[in-house]
């Protein structure tokens, strides 16, 4: 927590601190990932009157996410910057004169998530039957597995092959 007070009394006040980051772990609905390195959060706080503070900041994040094809762990960075105008009153991250930075930035992350991870371009991903990390060695499972949409396609392949 990040003690606002002497910005919250004068308007017009500013303050900079560089403050340590507690969080160890985001935790969201689609599951909770392990933070392996952190750097403190540039934060700079402004009363711009009404009721109003404009935060702007920075922290850079290495989070583990896993691969969208083999679920193997991925470090990878989010750099989460922000420059926001906000209400005192309705934000979660703000309780009273203090300022919750580990909730602030733990929001902030959602909006830079990457949408797909990998763990290396040409992953192979995961056997559809066994499971085995096909980037660490193939296995024996049969590989004609073929979409169900095209099943009818494999019918009349088949039925071609007979004539």
């Amino acid at each position: 927590m990040l003690d606002l007070t002497e910005v919250i009394l004068s308007e017009g006040k500013v303050i900079h601190r560089e403050t340590e980051l507690g969080l160890d772990t985001l935790s969201y609905r689609f599951g909770d990932f392990k933070i392996a390195e952190k750097t403190p959060v540039e934060l700079t706080v402004e009363n711009a009157g009404d009721r109003k503070l404009i935060l702007k900041g920075d922290v850079q994040l290495k989070v583990l996410i896993l691969c969208a094809r083999c679920l193997k762990p991925v470090a990878s960075e989010l750099s989460i910057q922000f420059d926001m105008e906000t209400d005192m009153d309705e934000k979660d991250y703000i309780d009273g004169y203090n300022l919750d930075v580990d909730q602030l930035v733990h929001d902030e992350a959602l909006l830079v998530w990457p949408e797909r991870v990998l763990c290396r371009e040409d992953c192979k991903g995961l056997c559809s039957t066994c499971g085995q990390n096909l980037n660490d060695g193939s296995c024996d499972c049969e590989r004609t597995d073929l979409d169900p949409r095209m099943a009818k396609i494999l019918d009349i392949f088949s039925n071609f092959k007979e004539v």
